[in-house]
């Protein structure tokens, strides 16, 4: 596994970042195509023998449950001092006021039960989960730095919003002497590159990392067309995303599978190192229902793609509506 400096910020981050939406009880919450924490614990385990590091969860996914099963199988399977701990705050997790958002309120309390959750007694990367339209942006900084200087948190990240807004946030923390968002966690892959146009010029220019989600596009650029699963059944993101460009996304993906025959490996292998190309990419944030693909996402890390790869994989792009800010 190689690391890297998180945007210019002294965190080391694996390569590759296990994303833990996956993890939870499907009678808890949201999503439904979780899996329950015994089938989950040694996708948690096989991510730390890899030499990943770098774990992402929120407080919404699975109701909390998320960062409870995290948080006990980190603790199982590695140091707590070698790992790096993402979290996530915005969404609501009951009913009734101040239950969601970016308040000091709702900052204050969220991360006192992420820490319980989670079992540590802080989280490496707190990020806001997009933007609140209600709260002043001005707000949401003060209290982060003072969850920062508490000590609950290490470093604070953003995440999907349009760039003049994390712009504007820049802005006021380097002005008022805040805590700066050191990572943006964004929507970024083959089948939608809309982010090159701003978000990630900025993000370079300013020294943020970049750690996309979704970096196989829902799995449409893992497998074959028509590939079912209980997942794809269920994703409501997904024809929201990718619906409105099938045809132009499906020349894309032809342009995986050619070069992935080339280079005689598997799909997703291709799409995550054509990421871990991009300049200011730190690490996209994977999936994984089956260890397989824990394996494939930290291989992709040794393929170095030609020019004529890349050509190959960006010349059929077309652009996409921006979705997933809000």
């Amino acid at each position: 596994m190689d690391y890297t400096r998180l945007g210019r910020s002294g965190l080391e981050v694996s390569r590759i970042c296990l994303g833990c939406m996956t993890f939870g009880d499907p009678d808890r919450g949201n999503p439904k195509w979780t899996l329950v924490e015994e089938a989950s614990r040694p996708l948690i385990r096989k991510a730390v023998e890899e030499g990943i590091n770098f774990f992402d969860t929120a407080n919404i996914y699975s109701n909390g449950h998320s960062e409870e099963i995290v948080g006990r199988a980190l603790k199982d399977f590695a140091q707590r001092d070698e790992i790096v701990i993402a979290t996530k705050i915005n969404s609501p997790l009951r009913e009734g006021p101040n239950a969601k958002g970016l308040s000091r309120k709702a900052i204050m309390q969220e991360i006192d039960h992420s820490l319980r959750r989670l079992g540590t007694d802080y989280v490496d990367l707190y990020q806001i989960h997009r933007w609140d339209p209600v709260t002043p942006i001005e707000e949401t900084l003060e209290a982060l730095t003072d969850v920062v200087k508490a000590g609950k948190v290490r470093y604070i990240g953003a995440s999907s919003m349009h760039a003049w807004k994390f712009a504007k946030a820049l802005y006021l923390s380097d002005r008022n002497g805040w805590a700066r968002f050191v990572s943006m966690q964004n929507h970024y892959n083959l089948l939608n590159r809309e982010e090159e146009r701003e978000m990630i010029p900025l993000c370079v220019a300013e020294g943020v990392g970049l750690i996309p989600w979704s970096p196989l596009a829902r799995g449409l650029l893992a497998r074959e067309d028509g590939h079912e699963s209980v997942r794809k059944g269920t994703d409501i993101l997904r024809p929201v995303l990718y619906g409105d460009t099938e045809e132009a996304d499906g020349r894309v993906i032809d342009a995986v599978a050619s070069v992935a025959g080339r280079h005689g490996v598997p799909r997703a292998r291709i799409a995550i190192a054509w990421l871990l190309s991009r300049a200011g990419l730190a690490a996209p944030i994977i999936g994984a229902s089956r260890e397989g693909q824990i394996e494939d996402a930290v291989k992709a890390v040794d393929i170095r793609l030609t020019e004529e790869d890349v050509r190959e994989l960006e010349a059929h792009y077309v652009p996409h509506r921006i979705m997933g800010f809000e």
